[in-house]
Parts: structure tokens; sequence; C-alpha cells
């Protein structure tokens, strides 16, 4: 049974993890927003963290790369920038259609069910960890740094956009990056559909404030998939369809991996399809630069014929995309040609 967590009485009131609950009356995990904003787990991410059965999985998703970070990091020269990439037609960002980063739950670190804590997506377990860093910085450590990551479930569908799961918030949360720069969310493996090989989008933001408003976005990019854990996955039978999307795709001519096969956006991958998957990716940040493709730069809505971008029929994201997927093909019916969510 999960337990609820317990506020530490000091001399300035009830605390939990350092920080002075905004409603001392009430319990840690009814705090309202702005608790939940700067504080590592939501109400559903507690308990989920606690009593959803993660087990090791979760464990070692946030121990095998904090156990070897300081404070500090390596200089810049010795690190590739993450690609900046569009943030796709399904960003739920407020840049095409709806904006969950303005809902209450959104801060947390279980990602598999709706914000209300219902309709958890089944697949295959997957606990993954971007580490920010600031190149300007010397490449250290980019502590508070805000993460909203998406990406779709094990049919390829995206919640607040696909045919049948409009009203569903599953697969969409945010993460504030620990004195490591680290943020993990506990997830599943996506599936795979048409024209796009195995991925997961994210956002960068400079702070916890910043995420209500997309145009505060520093950096949009994506985390591809390893091809061998892909294919022990999509034997699957929950995965269905997506073995032979696979099939049709390569990191060379993935609309947004190609550029260089993914070198700089594949992650590092553990486990196995029984006991789930742990993924770790390095996000170094030239914060210099802008995002030029990303949340204000409206990445999902790039300009009609370009590849990639284009957003479903019905205008802003509204009207969800006709088909199913993976079956062969995509949530919005794009060929390989022309998808880059």
């Amino acid at each position: 049974m999960a337990r609820v967590p317990e506020p530490e009485q000091t001399e300035n009131g009830p605390t939990y993890e350092g920080r002075v609950l905004d409603r001392p009356e009430d319990e840690v995990v009814d705090q309202g927003v702005s608790f939940d904003i700067r504080t590592l787990f939501s109400r559903r991410g507690v308990i989920g963290l606690v009593g959803a059965g993660v087990g090791t999985v979760a464990l070692a998703a946030c121990g095998s790369s904090n156990s070897s970070s300081e404070s500090g990091s390596t200089t810049s020269s010795d690190v590739t920038e993450i690609p900046d990439e569009t943030n796709g037609p399904y960003p739920a960002d407020g840049t095409n259609g709806p904006d969950i980063l303005e809902e209450s739950g959104i801060v947390r670190q279980d990602i598999r069910t709706n914000l209300d804590g219902g309709d958890a997506v089944e697949g295959v377990a997957l606990n993954f960890t971007l580490k920010v860093t600031d190149m300007v910085n010397d490449n250290k450590a980019f502590e508070g740094a805000a993460v909203y990551a998406w990406q779709c479930d094990a049919q390829g569908l995206y919640s607040m956009y696909s045919e049948g799961v409009e009203d569903d918030t599953w697969l969409r949360g945010v993460q504030v990056a620990d004195e490591n720069g680290e943020v993990t969310f506990i997830s599943i493996f996506p599936g795979c559909y048409t024209g796009r090989w195995p991925h997961i989008h994210f956002e960068v933001y400079p702070d916890v404030d910043s995420i209500t408003d997309s145009e505060n976005c520093i950096c949009t990019s994506q985390m591809a998939l390893p091809e061998e854990a892909c294919n022990d996955v999509y034997a699957l039978d929950a995965y269905d369809g997506s073995a032979k999307n696979l099939s049709g795709v390569t990191l060379d001519d993935d609309n947004v991996f190609g550029d260089d096969s993914g070198v700089n956006q594949m992650a590092t991958l553990s486990g196995d399809v029984d006991s789930g998957y742990v993924a770790s990716l390095n996000v170094a940040i030239d914060t210099s630069t802008e995002s030029n493709t990303g949340g204000g730069g409206g990445g999902g809505e790039a300009p009609e014929g370009q590849d990639g971008g284009t957003p479903p029929e019905g205008g802003e994201g509204q009207t969800p995309p006709d088909g199913e997927a993976p079956g062969g093909t995509s949530p919005d019916q794009e060929s390989s040609e022309d998808t880059e969510e």
C-alpha cells in the first residue's frame, strides 16, 4: 500500500524536502500547483513511485548517473550541443492547440497515467533520465531547469490529439533538474509509427516559473532509442504493427535524426523486455543561442508543404488525426517523406 509522505516538523513549521508547506494544515500531496512545481513528485508521482511496482528499474534510473556526478562537470569543449528539433504536431504546449503545461499535476515523475491518476497506459517499462548541462557555464549541471517530456503510447497514439484519446493526458509530464542537472521519468517504451524512428520529445525551460509559456523554451529536441531494444520490444503483441513500421525507416533517412544518424540523440540503454529498460541522454545546451524550432518557435506548425510539423487536419491541433497507429499508418496519416513528429 502506498504511504502518503509525512512532513518534517521544524521551528518554521512543517516542511517537505526542505520546503515549508504552503498549506501546513493539509497533507504534502495537497499543497497546490505552486508547491507541486517546486517538488520532485506530484501527488501521482509520489504514490506511483512508492506503490506502482516500478521496483529496481526506477531505482536504477534514479541512481545510475547520479552516483558518478558532481555539482560541476566537464568543459564545454568535450561535449556537443544537443540538436534543436521540431516539437512536432502534438506538443500540447500551447503552440498547436491544447496547453497541458498550465494544468495542475503536470509536474510529475510517473507519466504513465492521466493527470487525474486514471487510465494507465500499457507497455514495456522504460525509465529515462535526461542530464541537462549549460555549455556557456563550462557545461555545468543546469540545476533548476524544467524539462517537459512527451511521447506516443505502444500503438503510436498521442494523448490530447489522436482519435479516441483526445481527452487523455498520459505520457506527458514535467520534472525539475536536481543539483546534477538530472530529471527522471517513469514511462513505457514508445511504439513505432510510419515514417519515424522510435523517439521521445522534450523541451527545456530555464526554470520552473517559465513552463507555462512556451515562448520561454530554450531547447527542443528528441531522444532516439536503440534498434536492438526496439526489435525486442516490438516482437510483443502489445506493440502490434511497430515491427513492420520500424522496418520501413532507418536512422539515416529519419527526418529528425537523419542529419547525423542520431549519434547525438541516441539514448544509452540497459535492461530487457521482462525487467524493463533504463535510458539516459546527455542534453548539453548552448544558452547563448535561441531555440529556433521549439516552443516559441512554433515547431508544431511548420509552413505547409515542408517536411514535418504539418498539424493534424482541422487546424490548431484540436481535431484528432484519423486512422489507427502504428499498424502501418502514422497518427496523422502522413507519409515517411512528410512526417517529422
